[in-house]
C-alpha cells in the first residue's frame, strides 16, 4: 500500500513534541517531508515507500535530539503501512522574538531574557549562570550580561579575567568564559574591592552603554542577570533594555515570595511577558544521611505562579556544589555537565527556550526601509 507526503503530515498531528506538548505539525516543526518509492522488484528488496523529512525545532535541545529522532522513527513505522527506511533529521532554528515596544533592538542579539529577583540573596546569579551555559549546551549560542552594576559577580563566575577591548574605539568586543560572550562593569573597573558609588542615572546609563556598545556575535539569545529588587534604577533598566521575556529567581521563603510578587508587577507595568519562575534552594539533602528537609519552606513557588497563571520552570536544591563551583569559575553546568544538578538547569533553560519560541516573532527586519531625499 503506497501512501503520500500528507499521509506523513496527518500521521505527525497524531505525534505529541514532548517539550512543546504540540503536535510536531501544529507547532511547525516538520519540513522536507520526502516519499519515494522502494519497490524495486527484487526478492530482497525492502518493501514500501522510504519516506524522510527533517524536524527543526524553534527552540535549542541537542541533548534531545536523538530522543526526538527516535520517536519520530518508531511513530512512523508504527503508523503507515508498510514503510521502508525512516530517515529523520532533527536540527533547531532560534529566531528574533518580539519585544516591548518603543524600545531599541541590539544588534547581533536575537532574544534578550532578564533573570530578576525582589531581593538578593535568593542565587539570581547562580541561576543566570547556569542558564547560559545550559542554553549554549543545548546548541545555543549565548551572551552574558551583568546589569548588576553595583554588585557585579558574573567575572568571577564565568572565569573571565582581565579587560575588553576595543577595536574601533567605538565598541568593546565581548570577553569569553565558559563558551560564553560575557560583558559585566566589574571588567572595566580596577580591582575587586572597587565600589561602584554611582547614583541611579549613572548606573542606567552605564548599563545601556554595556549593552548597545558591545559587539555581540550572532547571539541566540543574551542573559541579563539584573540587579535585585525592583526600584527605579529596575525600573529604567526594564524600560530600556528591549527584553523578549524574564525569569523570576526565588527562594520558598515568605519573605522572598513576597518581594518575587513585586517583581511580577514591575514587569507587567513595562509590558514584559513573565517566562515563568524558578525555586531556587527549594530542598536540602544532607550529604551525610540522605535526609531531605525543605529549610525555607515549601509550595511557596507553586502557589505564587498559580496566582500569576505563570509556570514554575523548576526547583533547584540548596547544595555545596553549585557554589562552590559557581566561586571557582565554572558553575555547575559546565563542571559538571552530566550530573544530576546540570540536567535540572537545562530541563528548565528548554522550557525557557520553548515560551521564547511560542512567543510572536519580530518581523521588523523584513520590512524595507524607507529613505526620502531631495533630488
Amino acid at each position: 500500500m503506497s501512501f503520500t507526503e500528507a499521509t506523513v503530515q496527518t500521521a505527525l498531528k497524531e505525534l505529541i513534541d514532548p517539550n512543546t506538548q504540540k503536535d510536531f505539525v501544529s507547532g511547525k516543526s516538520v519540513k522536507n517531508i520526502k516519499v519515494t518509492n522502494n519497490q524495486t522488484g527484487g526478492a530482497n528488496a525492502p518493501q514500501g515507500d522510504n519516506v524522510s523529512l527533517d524536524i527543526q525545532l524553534g527552540y535549542p535541545a541537542k541533548s534531545v535530539w536523538d530522543e526526538i529522532r527516535t520517536l519520530v522513527e518508531k511513530h512512523l513505522h508504527n503508523v503507515l503501512p508498510n514503510v521502508g527506511t525512516v530517515t529523520v533529521t532533527v536540527s533547531s532554528r532560534v529566531v528574533q522574538h518580539a519585544v516591548q515596544r518603543g524600545v531599541k533592538l541590539v544588534d547581533g542579539v536575537k532574544n534578550i531574557i532578564a533573570v530578576a529577583s525582589g531581593k538578593g540573596g535568593v542565587g539570581k546569579s547562580t541561576t543566570a549562570v547556569n542558564l547560559a551555559l545550559a542554553l549554549a549546551a543545548e546548541g545555543a549560542k549565548v551572551g552574558m550580561l551583568d546589569a548588576d552594576i553595583y554588585g557585579p559577580s558574573q567575572p568571577l563566575m564565568t572565569g573571565v579575567k582581565g579587560q575588553p577591548v576595543s577595536r574601533d574605539g567605538k565598541s568593546v568586543e565581548p570577553m569569553m568564559g565558559n563558551g560564553l560572550q560575557v560583558m559585566s562593569i566589574g571588567l572595566m573597573i580596577q580591582g575587586d574591592d572597587a565600589p561602584m558609588v554611582w547614583r541611579g542615572p549613572m548606573v542606567t546609563q552605564a548599563l545601556e552603554q554595556l549593552l548597545q556598545q558591545t559587539r555581540w556575535h550572532d547571539l541566540d539569545y543574551l542573559i541579563v542577570d539584573m540587579p535585585p529588587g525592583t526600584g527605579d534604577i529596575q525600573l529604567t533598566l526594564a524600560q530600556k533594555v528591549p527584553v523578549t521575556g524574564a525569569v523570576i529567581v526565588t527562594t520558598p521563603q515568605d519573605i522572598a515570595l513576597l518581594d518575587a510578587r513585586k517583581g511580577f508587577k514591575m514587569f507587567e507595568k513595562v509590558g514584559i511577558k513573565i517566562l515563568g519562575v524558578v525555586e531556587n534552594m527549594s530542598t536540602h539533602i544532607c550529604s551525610k544521611c540522605g535526609h531531605e528537609e525543605h529549610i525555607f519552606g515549601s509550595g511557596g513557588g507553586a502557589k505564587m505562579c498559580s496566582d500569576y497563571g505563570v509556570d514554575l520552570l523548576g526547583s533547584l536544591p540548596l547544595d555545596i556544589r553549585i557554589r562552590e563551583q559557581a566561586d571557582s569559575g565554572t558553575p555547575t553546568v559546565a563542571a559538571d555537565p552530566d550530573g544530576v544538578i546540570s540536567k535540572e538547569y537545562k530541563k528548565i533553560a528548554r522550557r525557557i527556550a520553548v515560551k521564547v519560541a511560542e512567543m510572536a516573532q519580530d518581523h521588523s527586519a523584513i520590512f524595507p526601509k524607507i529613505v526620502i531625499k531631495n533630488t
